[in-house]
């Protein structure tokens, strides 16, 4: 069947399939619309993409890493050639993306396909230098079965080719659980992947339920979680008690710091961005503002009068800033919001429902001024249009309040003293730091979080090994006994003075280590360090 956005449908590779489960319908959050209907995928439904994905991966982990990359690059190879207008419009219409923001997420994706096919056949393990004569002793890498891939509304589709690429390369089947808010989108995209052997990839729209039972499953062996912490901690806490593998990305409160450094018009440029992109609902958007006072006013008229040009509205027109993707995310930055003013703060800009956009969950950029650390949403994460700024001192209580937070993703400083820059990079406790250009990903470099932000890495090297694992392998091609295999020569023992060459040095990369570690432990008790 072809995919139509009012009926509910799931993905198995090469298939779209109708669900069984009662429709839920798609609103649109610019205009409260009827988008399209997505359901909840069933027991039996689920049952039907593990039963494919595990009869793929069997034979996809077979295949060598030259036929591998080849249909990895037929995935970005399709990607470039395909039309995503449908796809983009949709994604606007679910979560309010404005469409070059949607457009331009979709067609970067190819990228990333080719560098996780050709990275996997570069590295495929490692050759150690042997520890005795005729051993041949190495590591290889290998997947771990069918992963889980639980992906946020916000990017949709980059988030989730980031780990499906790289567990593909490794040699995964894929199962992919996209978020309510962005269902239409994702299985609009999925035709990218026909190309790929029948049931490696599916794709299972549903809710928490759904990702329950993926991660419940014993079919299922590695997940890549992205949302929010309090998710996150779930979602780590299943797995660990199954022991499976996971890579979580629980979002943050970014720091941004203006130093006295800095210069400010890129400064205030730059923050529109890091605060507003997405309005707001980026995991590394700027919330957390420490300017220095020798540059503050300055800084915020700035940063305000750019704010103040910024377009609101449906993300199908032209604008910067669409609505909110529900009304309780923004019921939630408005009860943040609320409660700083009614602590003294001060909204700069915004702080308010635009007056002209009363249907559709809109709000307004908001810079608020007069902030303490102390406040809620200084300690929270809103995940909405507001820049929350702290006056500080100077460079050093900045580092301190930045880093004064449960959350670690990312950090944003803008300055032109070199020496601030490289120690804002050392102290600043995040798991991304950027200087004078917030929000930059590199496909080659690990993208993760620090302390309540997440565990493990997307991206980079860090990105292809959470999903494989390693085996040591030792292979003696010229078999031989070995003077440490039972029985132990009568020497050896304590009676006739314990294996003296042990105080030479002892072997400790032959499988004798723990054995021969004990033996020397023992003879050290006797004889005291200064023996011969």
């Amino acid at each position: 069947m072809h995919f139509s956005p009012d009926r509910p449908t799931f993905f198995v590779n090469p298939d779209y399939r109708p669900m069984a489960g009662a429709p839920k319908p798609v609103i649109d959050p610019a205009t409260l619309e009827t988008v399209g209907a997505i359901s909840a995928a069933t027991d039996d439904e689920i049952d039907a993409a593990l039963t494919a994905a595990t009869k793929a991966q069997a034979a996809w982990k077979k295949l060598d890493a030259k036929s591998r990359a080849k249909h990895l690059h037929a995935v970005a190879n399709a990607i470039e050639r395909a039309d995503f207008t449908r796809c983009a419009e949709l994604m606007v219409r679910e979560m309010g993306k404005p469409y070059p923001e949607a457009m331009g997420e979709i067609a970067n994706c190819a990228p990333i396909f080719r560098y996780y096919a050709e990275m996997a056949r570069d590295d495929a393990g490692k050759i150690a230098g042997t520890t005795q004569a005729g051993s041949f002793q190495y590591a290889r890498y290998e997947p771990y079965g069918v992963s889980v891939h639980i992906i946020p509304y916000n990017f949709p589709i980059l988030l989730m080719c980031w780990t499906v690429a790289a567990s593909l390369a490794a040699g995964n089947a894929c199962i992919i659980k996209p978020a309510e808010a962005t269902t239409l989108s994702t299985l609009d995209y999925m035709t990218v992947f026909r190309s790929l052997p029948e049931g490696l990839v599916s794709c299972l729209p549903g809710g928490a339920a759904t990702a329950q039972a993926l991660i419940a499953s014993d079919r299922t062996h590695a997940v890549a979680f992205t949302g929010s912490v309090a998710a996150g901690k779930a979602v780590a806490v299943a797995c660990a008690e199954r022991m499976k593998p996971c890579v979580i990305e629980a979002g943050g409160s970014d720091p941004l710091i203006v130093s006295q450094h800095a210069p400010l018009d890129i400064a205030a440029a730059g923050s529109v961005t890091a605060a507003f992109h997405l309005t707001g609902q980026v995991c590394t958007s700027a919330e957390r503002f420490f300017v220095v006072d020798a540059v503050h006013d300055r800084f915020v008229a700035l940063f305000a009068e750019r704010t103040r040009a910024l377009r609101i509205g449906n993300g199908m027109d032209k604008t910067e800033i669409g609505p909110l993707v529900s009304e309780a995310a923004r019921a939630k930055v408005m009860r943040l919001v609320d409660d700083a003013i009614a602590h003294g703060a001060i909204a700069v800009t915004g702080g308010c429902i635009p007056p002209t956009h009363n249907t559709g969950w809109f709000y307004e950029p908001t810079i608020l001024t007069g902030v303490t650390p102390d406040m809620a949403i200084v300690r929270e994460e809103c995940f909405g249009p507001v820049a929350a700024i702290c006056r500080v001192r100077d460079f050093d209580e900045a580092i301190q309040l930045a880093n004064d937070s449960p959350f670690g993703l990312g950090a944003s400083v803008f300055t032109t003293d070199l020496a601030e820059a490289h120690e804002a990079a050392e102290r600043l406790e995040a798991g991304m730091v950027w200087v004078n250009n917030p929000l930059i990903d590199n496909d080659a470099l690990p993208f993760g979080g620090w302390k309540a932000s997440g565990l493990g890495r997307e991206l980079g090297r860090q990105g292809l090994d959470a999903f494989r694992r390693s085996k040591m392998v030792i292979i003696d091609h010229k078999p031989a006994i070995q003077d440490w295999w039972y029985p132990y020569p009568d020497s050896w023992f304590r009676e006739t003075g314990g294996r003296m060459h042990v105080l030479i040095g002892y072997r400790s990369s032959d499988r004798q280590g723990v054995v021969s570690a004990s033996i020397a432990a023992a003879v050290w008790s006797i004889f005291p360090a200064s023996t011969p």
